[in-house]
């Protein structure tokens, strides 16, 4: 980051890869960068890998990952990925969770999955696009309709408000500048029409019609799990990875087994979001949604956010699902804990009671809000307009001459200053509510250690070497039941690597011992028939035949817990064992 890097607004393609320059610079043994691939007009997609090179690389310890702003206007997602970054990289040494966090596992992090995107919102002449500027389904441009944008020129892109004696909107009657539903069979009042900001294409004078941007991908609908065709499911591309910024992050988490968990920041909502998003919970091994359970009670306990699932609570239409979404195919295809975190939420700040952490009664309306809720919360959210965004949030209606339309009226609610995006005063503050709660996530991946390792002279030039394999982390080394059931995880591998002098007589080069368990499944309460067996550990032996005070390199491993080794002297039959002063270790 730079020497004081601030969050007081959003930032573009080259102020990011500016600050993800300056980290690596300023930490370079704690932050790597590299391009994992190239954006549809050719923007490098950054990661930053972070973790104390000292203790050994990345590739060899667990890891977590983070991305954020796939979608394109969700710029919020940039600055929490680089709020992590600097959190990471200026605690390490003084915070004792980072510090061993970094000691003992990494961070994967991409900050703009999608720069195309995000590059045309901070353009001079700004479109808001879902996710990808490539075109799709089809490479034309409207030929008639809405077309969004500025049109007067002030830097907004407000709604306009069409005086309609059909119209479905009335004032409300104690503040004009709120407009609410009319009444199903009310007749003689004034109404409106709402449309967003823009001008026409061959208006006919009688129909207004909104045409969907050429762009109109969605690249949180075009990763492998559950993908379904155009005809389903809206913006999912040809086939499954099929743009190359899904496709980058895609290739690289399947070749970074060390993964263990992640998140993807999006906005908005302020919630936490779980899977599954295409089936009940009941679809869950019982033992990966207890477990999901539980880190996300801490997540609403560290963050404030309630952690709710999709399928659930978070669905835009009840009959409906949406498929092809990041934390779906992460824990799917990989069994891997993954998480999607819906920046920033304006009803929790205006008070409105269903946002909050706590669930009522009644249950969650998240999306459900907008489709029905109480006028007194709208009044609600004009009052925190009011106060909160200085005014800047909902704008007082005024008379606007529109080239097609003639006399009608912008304002209303700034969607991108108010409900898209946390406010620029509000940026730190949000973003900073992450870190803490994804450190602690980090730390819960199973990590492999050498509790203990000898050998033992048996005369005649015989040894019997023997290495105590722990896994020290709360969850199992294969992370999820679900990738048991995949088979996508490998067990515990343990090695031995002797010199020409020495040869095996029992066991082998190479022993697969299997999955080892963490602490995640114990019960809360210790009872009369509480058992404890040492199912986190496991005990590997060999016998062989070699030389006193020839080498014997030991090395343990599991592709999601991380790697260790460690090197003995075979010793003369009285000296007992004896460790190299070099031994390579990971601390713990």
């Amino acid at each position: 980051m730079s020497s004081s890097p601030t969050f007081d607004h959003y930032l573009n393609y080259s102020e990011v890869t500016a600050e993800i320059a300056a980290a690596c610079e300023s930490y370079p043994q704690l932050a790597v960068c590299e391009s994992i691939g190239r954006s549809h007009e050719g923007r490098e997609i950054w990661c930053v890998s972070i973790t104390q090179s000292s203790t050994g690389p990345a590739s060899d310890k667990p890891a977590f990952w983070v991305d954020g702003n796939i979608h394109a206007t969700e710029v919020s997602a940039t600055s929490a990925c680089l709020y992590l970054i600097q959190y990471l990289l200026g605690k390490y040494g003084a915070d004792e969770n980072v510090t061993r966090c970094l000691d003992t596992r990494a961070f994967y992090i991409v900050p703009r999955v999608n720069p195309d995107g995000a590059e045309l919102f901070f353009s001079d002449k700004p479109k808001y696009l879902r996710s990808s500027t490539r075109p799709y389904p089809y490479d034309e441009e409207p030929i008639e309709g809405l077309v969004r944008e500025d049109i007067d020129g002030d830097g907004r892109m407000l709604s306009m408000r069409i005086a309609d004696s059909n119209g479905p909107w009335k004032p409300h009657p104690d503040e004009p500048r709120m407009l609410i539903k009319r009444e199903p069979t009310e007749v003689g009042g004034t109404y409106y029409r709402l449309l967003p900001e823009g001008t026409l294409l061959n208006y006919d004078g009688v129909c207004l019609t909104v045409p969907q941007n050429k762009e109109g991908l969605d690249l949180n609908r075009n990763f492998p799990a559950h993908w379904r065709q155009e005809g389903e499911q809206h913006g999912a591309g040809p086939f499954p990875t099929s743009e190359p910024e899904v496709r980058a992050l895609v290739a690289f988490i399947a070749e970074h087994r060390n993964i263990t968990s992640g998140v993807t920041f999006h906005t908005f909502s302020g919630v936490l979001l779980r899977p599954y998003g295409t089936q009940a919970d009941d679809a869950f091994p019982a033992e990966d949604l207890w477990t999901y359970e539980t880190i996300g009670k801490k997540g609403t306990e560290m963050t404030g956010y309630p952690a709710i699932s999709v399928y659930h609570d978070f669905r835009y239409h009840p009959k409906e699902v949406i498929t092809g979404v990041f934390d779906d195919w992460m824990y799917d295809h990989f069994g891997l804990f993954a998480w999607t975190i819906e920046i920033w939420c304006p009803q929790r700040e205006a008070g409105i009671a269903c946002f909050g952490p706590d669930k009522p009664a009644e249950g969650y309306k998240f999306i459900d809000w907008y489709r029905d809720h109480p006028q007194e919360d709208d009044m609600k959210m004009l009052t925190w307009s009011d106060t909160a965004l200085k005014g800047q949030g909902y704008i007082d209606w005024y008379p606007f001459d529109h080239p097609q339309l003639g006399a009608i009226e912008l304002g209303g609610w700034d969607p991108m200053l108010a409900f898209r995006n946390p406010p620029p005063g509000r940026i730190e503050q949000e973003v900073a509510k992450f870190p803490g709660w994804l450190v602690w996530h980090a730390l819960l991946s199973p990590r492999i250690v050498i509790q203990s390792a000898e050998v033992e002279p048996l005369g005649e030039g015989a040894y019997v070497v023997m290495v105590v394999i722990l896994n020290e982390g709360y969850l199992p080394t294969y992370v999820t039941k679900r990738a048991l059931a995949t088979k996508v995880v490998r067990g515990v591998v343990a090695t031995i690597e002797l010199e020409e002098c020495a040869r095996l007589v029992s066991g082998k080069l190479r022993e697969d011992v299997g999955q080892l368990e963490g602490r995640a499944y114990k019960s809360s309460g210790s009872f009369g028939w509480t058992s404890d067996p040492t199912e986190d550990r496991v005990k590997v032996q060999w016998t062989l035949v070699g030389k006193a005070g020839s080498r014997v390199k030991l090395e343990v491993s599991h592709e999601r817990a991380g790697r260790q080794s460690i090197e003995l002297i075979l010793p003369e039959p009285q000296s007992g064992l004896e460790l190299l002063p070099d031994i390579t270790d990971i601390p713990k």
